[in-house]
């Protein structure tokens, strides 16, 4: 069965059906430019009525565009959104890629050990890109120093780490218990609930992170 998702670009009518199938667990889906002058921003990805993933499986998405460097990446470059798994059988995400021309989406069924290494490496890299400009390096006073947090310095990068780590820790504890192969899995959604809870709290507080609590 080579329809198992469904992908609503904003603005434009769903696809169902992939535009190339590379095995029947990789799927890529062609979406072709904005009927209107506006290129759309955010597409929609659903698992159809009926359909289930194999048990231990999520999907992952990626974004696929045109090449920055076609020398060494001949055919697109690739960035992954996120992912569907059991429990959360769709998502909207935001394209800050250009989608004048049309785009691609990849989605490969998985293990779900491995969506959440990406999903883990997707919530650091946006952590990162929400962290104060300045921060560790003198940005902000009265706070902790490089070495035992003491005021009158900032937090080191590792210490903003850490920080992030724990509450992604404590939060996600929450949701343990759940074993596979003896080992405990935390579902994708719960990776999304962190990650908007978290990014919400920084948006409101953008110093809490450089606070020891």
């Amino acid at each position: 069965m080579s329809q198992l998702f469904g992908l609503v670009p904003a603005g434009q009518p769903v696809i169902t059906t992939p535009t190339t199938i590379h095995s029947p667990t990789s799927f890529i889906y062609s979406i072709p430019p904005s009927p209107t002058p506006k290129p759309f921003s955010h597409i929609v990805v659903f698992l159809l009525p009926g359909i289930t993933l194999p048990p231990g499986h999520a999907a992952s998405i990626h974004l696929l565009t045109p090449p920055t460097n076609p020398q060494s990446n001949p055919e697109f470059d690739i960035t992954f959104l996120g992912a569907l798994g059991h429990g959360k059988a769709s998502a909207i995400f935001k394209l800050s890629n250009d989608t004048s021309k049309g785009v691609g989406i990849g989605i490969l069924i998985e293990p779900e050990a491995a969506v959440g290494i990406k999903m883990q490496q997707l919530s650091e890299k946006q952590s990162k890109a929400l962290v104060p400009a300045g921060a560790g390096v003198g940005a902000a006073a009265g706070v902790g120093d490089g070495n035992n947090g003491a005021a009158g310095g900032t937090a080191t990068t590792l210490q903003l780490a850490q920080r992030i780590i724990g509450n992604a820790f404590n939060f996600l504890s929450s949701y343990s218990g759940r074993t596979q192969n003896g080992e405990e899995v935390v579902p994708i959604k719960a990776f999304e609930q962190w990650w908007r809870k978290f990014e919400g709290r920084v948006r409101a507080d953008p110093a809490f992170l450089e606070r020891d609590v």
